[in-house]
């Protein structure tokens, strides 16, 4: 069962005008800029469902670019985020997809290219009251909030792995609220996501790259 707090009726701090549109599309963008962890040189917003039909007159289009620009929800310079991009060397486009049937109506991909050459694609959900959910990382279907500490570990899908992953947390102590596995095919790419109730230090990190299986770490802390 699932309770509201008063937080989830006035929805959060934010530049509006909606928390569906603007804030949780704000805080998607945000996610997945930090999934990247890179400048973002290029970024191709599209979308779907109520995002398709109200992009502009809620400030969807400025809330999501607003986000890869590393602005939080409540940050004014969403405003001028249009100004900013194109001060900052960010080419963005955004595309209008009515017709593709998507299982939330707030839904938005994100296809973004760092500075590096680093290419990823994210899609995310405004779930309401400013809140979202992670559900897809470059064609894997995944489900996280960013409402605890979060580890993302890009990995072949081998017999260990994941035994690996939550020893290395054990010898550090961090106790795991959540642990999921998500992957393409059996013996494929995968992630095993972990959202853990306290911080996970840089050392847990290390110890998991050793595994050779281990492609790609990211945490985000809260």
């Amino acid at each position: 069962m699932n309770y509201l707090s008063i937080f989830d009726v006035i929805g959060p701090n934010m530049i509006g005008p909606s928390s569906s549109h603007t804030a949780g599309a704000c805080a998607i963008a945000l996610m997945a800029r930090r999934l990247l962890d890179e400048k973002i040189k290029h970024v191709t917003f599209t979308l779907y469902g109520s995002f398709s039909k109200t992009y502009q007159g809620h400030g969807t289009d400025k809330a999501l670019l607003g986000g890869v620009l590393g602005f939080g929800t409540d940050d004014a310079r969403i405003r001028d985020a249009f100004q900013l991009a194109l001060e900052q060397g960010v080419e963005a486009h955004f595309v209008i997809d009515e017709k593709t049937p998507v299982s939330h109506p707030n839904t938005a991909d994100i296809y973004m290219e760092g500075v590096s050459g680093k290419t990823m694609s994210v899609r995310g959900i405004s779930t309401g009251g400013g809140k979202m959910r992670i559900v897809r990382i470059n064609q894997i279907d995944v489900d996280f909030t960013g409402e605890y500490t979060t580890l993302i570990v890009k990995q072949e899908d081998r017999p260990g792995i994941v035994a690996h992953i939550t020893s290395c947390l054990a010898n550090h102590q961090v106790n795991i609220a959540f642990l999921r596995m998500y992957r393409e095919e059996k013996g494929r790419t995968a992630y095993t996501v972990v959202e853990a109730d306290e911080e996970i230090p840089q050392g847990v990190l290390n110890e998991i790259k050793e595994n050779p299986n281990i492609h790609e770490i990211m945490l985000i802390p809260v």
